[in-house]
């Protein structure tokens, strides 16, 4: 009986058998990794570099094996940081980890000619190979076919079909891969000259009875109209637009579910809660603050599971390919346009993804760029301001002008994410030919639901766990700042407040708080852009996470008016200066913010991960300057034009 259980790469026994994972990118090396092993996470960094390593262990009686997987490439002769990882920890140089004992070579069988490359390299390096042969269900129903043992013995190593996401030969290959010092080894290697390795492949794919299958009549047909230059770009920016139209109105139904269930739990706390501070920590800092972030959850899960549906489809692949041509233009290729895609979630994962760019300068380029595509923290601040800005029934034709609004704020961020690469591409480099670019571009398929659901769940949980931790602590903290000093009966007295008024109490204490100080102390920096102080503050908070934003707003609006936060924020006026009186929000004052926010590098998770990414604080530092910069300008243009259209202050 075969038992397995994951292990932290620190635990993982120097002494015990070491058993490598490799493959292509998409050969299906991850779910033997989970299959052997019962890992489902990444465990750690390899030392000295950031790019992930996956190590787990599986015990058959008494006998533990140690599995590693590496990452995923295309041969031996590395071009990028992931590349040249599975080169060094297989040529035993890499830094403080051993040689592995045995090598297990994932193949996909829908490829098999150019996978066969890749093994060429493998049994060239005289370890013990085992080769796992997946995708053997796909290659037979677009009618291909292979023979699995004939394929091991015209390689003169053992061969197992493996079905890694259903299970299928995963027990056969932890038995083989205990017994991993009997494999066989080829008796010569595989030629090294190109003609002759084209002729060994040939020989093999003979000899294993292979053939390759056929295309996908749908993808066939598809692909002609996807991928032609000009209708397969004007689909996908429909696709695109599409996209933000179904995010505003489907989820605008439960966002007011959502409103309704804070709103009750608001006159739980207003009924039952008669403590001074506590009453004000609950209402406004929690309920107010936190829950308004919480609104934005229908539209942040409907954005996640679309974009798991374009990639469980196939379309995501698409994309980069049709992106690849624009790239091109700003000096970059189609794996930076992947890299920037995955920043629509979170800039994070998209500045880790540059570790697949061949060159460093490809690598800083598109992190300097990554901050500016439109990730899903801006979207609760998106949807607040255009909120503000635009009626929720306001239409041009037949589609959602909120819509078009957030469509036109996502393509901004996009073009400028491109311009930005493309600058700091030739800042950094004149004249680098540009690496040629491998995509798998795999068969349309239609995902699993099980799949969808937990790719979406997993990208959402961040933004929940976000909610939990740092936006809770940042409000919590405001809400400190906010509601000190407290002021006396006789002060409250001698400013002519009511004392029986709660609201216009917790108004005046709003207005004399620390973080009151502390929004006048930067407002000579921000009032160009039309922000008063209270503004300020939630610019300020919003360094933390972007969403601290909303949540900073909500606290004001909720101790302001406790009925109605949305139209405290609808109706805030400045409380002094030369504009006392005025709206804050005017249309002027939320297209500078719109704008400030499209630029502005306001959060610390990706400075941190630009820090490690690039080993040192300089192009983090580059980088908020630059953006901080590039915001406020923005924005100040922003102000001055609407102002002018519009013939307000």
């Amino acid at each position: 009986m075969a038992h397995h259980h994951g292990t932290s790469v620190s635990t993982v026994p120097d002494t015990l058998p070491r058993i490598a994972l490799v493959g292509a990118p998409n050969a299906g090396k991850t779910s033997i990794f989970n299959g052997l092993t019962g890992v489902h996470a990444k465990t750690g960094n390899y030392p000295g570099v950031t790019v992930s390593r996956s190590v787990g262990t599986f015990q058959v009686g008494q006998t533990r094996t140690v599995v590693e997987d590496l990452p995923g490439t295309y041969g031996l002769d590395a071009i990028s940081p992931d590349e040249k990882i599975v080169s060094d920890v297989l040529g035993g140089q890499a830094k403080d980890i051993g040689q592995p004992d045995a090598v297990i070579a994932v193949v996909d069988a829908t490829t098999l000619q150019r996978s066969l490359r890749l093994l060429a390299q493998l049994l060239a390096m005289h370890r013990p190979v085992c080769v796992a042969v997946t995708l053997t269900d796909e290659l037979t129903s677009r009618g291909g076919h292979i023979d699995i043992d004939a394929l091991g013995r015209a390689l003169g190593v053992p061969a197992v079909r493996v079905v890694g996401n259903r299970g299928i030969g995963i027990p056969e290959l932890r038995q083989r891969a205990l017994d991993w010092r009997s494999w066989p080894t080829p008796p010569i290697d595989p030629p090294t000259e190109p003609d002759e390795l084209s002729a060994w492949v040939d020989s093999i794919l003979a000899s294993s009875d292979y053939r390759p299958p056929g295309q996908h009549g749908m993808t066939r047909r598809l692909d002609a109209v996807l991928l032609h230059p000009v209708f397969g770009t004007v689909l996908f920016l429909a696709i695109m637009f599409c996209f933000f139209q179904v995010i505003f109105t489907l989820a605008a139904p439960l966002q007011d579910g959502i409103s309704a269930f804070f709103g009750w739990l608001g006159g739980l706390v207003d009924d039952n809660v008669h403590i001074g501070w506590l009453h004000g920590l609950l209402g406004n800092a929690l309920i107010g603050g936190v829950g308004n972030v919480l609104v934005f959850i229908p539209q942040i899960l409907l954005m996640f599971l679309l974009i798991s549906l374009l990639e469980g489809v196939g379309y995501m692949s698409r994309a980069a390919f049709l992106m690849d041509r624009l790239m091109a233009r700003a000096g970059l290729e189609g794996r930076a346009f992947v890299a920037l895609l995955s920043s629509l979630a979170c800039a994070v994962p998209g500045i880790m993804s540059t570790r697949t760019l061949p060159s460093a300068k490809d690598r800083i380029a598109t992190m300097m760029a990554a901050p500016l595509m439109t990730c899903s923290a801006r979207l609760p601040v998106y949807i607040l301001l255009t909120g503000l800005l635009i009626p929720r029934d306001a239409h041009a034709g037949p589609f959602g002008a909120q819509g078009l609004v957030m469509f036109g704020l996502y393509l901004l961020g996009a073009v400028s994410a491109m311009i930005a690469a493309w600058v700091f591409k030739r800042l950094t480099t004149r004249h680098s030919p540009l690496m040629p670019f491998y995509m798998e571009m795999p068969p349309y398929r239609i995902p699993t639901a099980r799949s969808v659901l937990l790719t979406m769940w997993e990208s959402s949980r961040t933004f929940l766990r976000k909610c939990g931790t740092i936006i809770l602590a940042t409000t919590a903290v405001l809400w400190v700042l906010l509601n000190v000093p407290q002021p006396s009966t006789a002060e409250l007295a001698a400013a002519h407040v009511d004392t029986g008024d709660s609201t216009a109490v917790s108004a005046y204490v709003i207005d004399h708080s620390v973080a009151a100080k502390i929004g006048h102390g930067v407002e000579p920096v921000f009032a160009p852009l039309g922000f008063d102080w209270r503004v300020d503050v939630g610019v300020i908070a919003s360094l933390s996470a972007r969403e601290s934003f909303v949540s900073t707003l909500g606290q004001v609006a909720a101790a302001q008016d406790p009925d109605d936060p949305s139209n405290a924020l609808a109706t805030m006026t400045y409380t002094d200066g030369p504009h006392k009186g005025q709206l804050v929000f005017s249309a002027a004052t939320i297209t500078a913010l719109l704008l400030f926010f499209a630029y502005a590098l306001q959060c610390m998770s990706t400075v941190s991960a630009m820090r490690r990414e690039t080993g040192g604080w300089k192009w983090p530092g580059i980088a908020f300057s630059y953006l901080f910069v590039l915001a406020w300008v923005i924005a100040f243009l922003g102000h001055t034009v609407v102002t002018a259209v519009t013939g307000a202050t």
